[in-house]
């Protein structure tokens, strides 16, 4: 056959094309390209959504109070967050990540980046990777924005949403106002079978990204399957399990898995750590009950003693001027209580009556005390003296080390003490300074001792102390 110089010119560029489709990575080749569907709502509505359908969330559901498990699941999410892809980044949205005391293996994210993992989902994962997964494919719902993509489609067809027997159609108005009318619903909503291969496979690439081998996602299908579930939760309605596992591995035979994650000993201490509580109770335990926190949150505390829902600190400070010259700022969220020489800030939940006296479990109080002393450790040492009496429970933790309190000369020391009205374990942070009348200026921050969520707020309030 006679060739043409166009012709040989035009194999060459066919041959060219087949060698640089050959020296691209496979994941660039075979990778699964997903796009949003169609949606009338913005992502600014998203993320409103989320913010209020988060505070239903957290009033009705039992959160874990540990920040060490906590700060581990942000830590994971956030490497998960890093990795989404850029075309379904929205800087609108606030991706944040809390534990839910729940013994069912499930986790949910909200529009906007609210996500909530449950405690029975981290105890039955074999790794962090499938823990991981998890996540993964809750975070992928969020960034390809299918809560308010499947409001719009719902919306076309006019669907009516009645949702987990919740009555209305929150899903049925034009606007974000009335999808949001009660958007803890939202949790409750299936998504369809395009929807959740969707979430199982950019939640592969994900994982890939972040450094986890996206086959621990498919994995955690069978982890389930070996306890006995697969029939709620995080593997509800549809595709099937076994069709998700393989959909997943397929997916990730074309993912390269970028510096790889093998250091699993965090996930170890969170699995050994959650062991040491008591049982958690399942969600249709907690709905039945009728309590917004069930009772193992409270430990059945005496009547009128503190033990309802107790918020983190909030990080937006508000001062007060207190005992006739002290500026103090405190979270917003916590409640001035007391007199004119003894007054607390504490979050609601977490003060009441016991045996006719006032009892805290968190927060701060500053009060002023007449010693016998000018010297600030002996008056100190006497003010300790008149704490312990009658309370054989506090134990000194550490001898004094010197500080400051508003810009004076000051002494600090931590104690431990059982708290009368709830038997718990609590820390206690005193700090002492002299006032220029003799009086002994002091600060008492306590929280229980798995809390340690609370120190930073204690410090911030000591730094913002002023005199006036």
């Amino acid at each position: 056959m006679i060739r043409t110089r166009g012709n040989r010119q035009k194999g060459f560029i066919v041959w060219l094309t087949l060698v640089a489709l050959l020296a691209m990575p496979l994941s660039l080749v075979a990778q699964t390209q997903i796009t949003y569907h169609s949606n009338k709502y913005k992502a600014e509505d998203d993320a409103k959504l989320g913010r209020q359908a988060a505070q239903e969330v957290e009033q009705q559901l039992p959160l874990l109070r540990d920040e060490e498990i906590r700060g581990y699941v942000e830590r994971v999410g956030r490497r998960l967050v890093s990795a989404i892809p850029g075309e379904f980044q929205h800087p609108e949205f606030q991706y944040y990540f809390k534990v839910v005391n729940a013994s069912d293996i499930n986790a949910f994210a909200l529009p906007g980046g609210p996500m909530y993992v449950n405690r029975g989902m981290i105890e039955a994962a074999r790794n962090e990777g499938e823990m991981a997964g998890v996540m993964a494919h809750e975070i992928s719902h969020v960034a390809l924005r299918h809560g308010t993509a499947q409001a719009t489609k719902q919306q076309k067809y006019g669907l009516l949403a009645g949702i987990a027997g919740i009555a209305g159609t929150i899903l049925g108005g034009p606007g974000v106002g009335q999808l949001a009318q009660a958007p803890f619903a939202v949790y409750f909503l299936r998504f369809s079978r395009e929807y959740e291969t969707e979430a199982d496979i950019l939640g592969a690439q994900i994982m890939a990204r972040a450094g986890y081998d996206p086959r621990d996602l498919a994995n955690m299908f069978r982890t389930i399957e070996g306890q006995g579930g697969g029939g709620g939760g995080f593997f509800s309605d549809h595709p099937s399990p076994k069709d998700r596992y393989a959909r997943i591995n397929q997916e990730a035979q074309y993912l390269r898995i970028a510096n790889p994650n093998r250091d699993t000993r965090e996930f170890a201490r969170a699995q050994e750590r959650l062991s040491g509580y008591p049982r958690a109770q399942s969600m249709s335990e907690i709905a039945r009950s009728g309590q917004r926190y069930p009772s193992g949150e409270t430990t059945n505390y005496p009547q009128n003693a503190p033990g309802g829902r107790v918020d983190y600190p909030s990080n937006r400070l508000q001062s007060y001027r207190i005992l006739n010259g002290v500026q103090v700022s405190v979270p917003n969220n916590w409640r001035q209580v007391g007199d004119s020489s003894s007054v607390w800030f504490a979050p609601e939940g977490a003060y009441g009556q016991y045996n006719g006296q006032a009892v805290f479990t968190h927060g701060v109080n500053f009060g002023v005390a007449q010693t016998q002393n000018r010297n600030l450790q002996r008056a100190t040492d006497e003010f300790l003296n008149s704490l312990s009496q009658g309370n054989s429970n506090m134990r000194a933790n550490s001898g004094y080390q010197r500080t400051t309190l508003g810009g004076r000369n000051a002494l600090w020391t931590s104690l431990t003490n059982r708290n009368e009205a709830t038997g718990r374990s609590e820390n206690v942070r005193l700090i002492t300074t002299q006032l220029d009348n003799g009086q002994l200026l002091y600060m008492i921050a306590v929280a229980p001792q798995n809390e340690r969520n609370f120190e930073s707020a204690f410090q911030s309030v000591a730094n913002s102390v002023r005199f006036y």
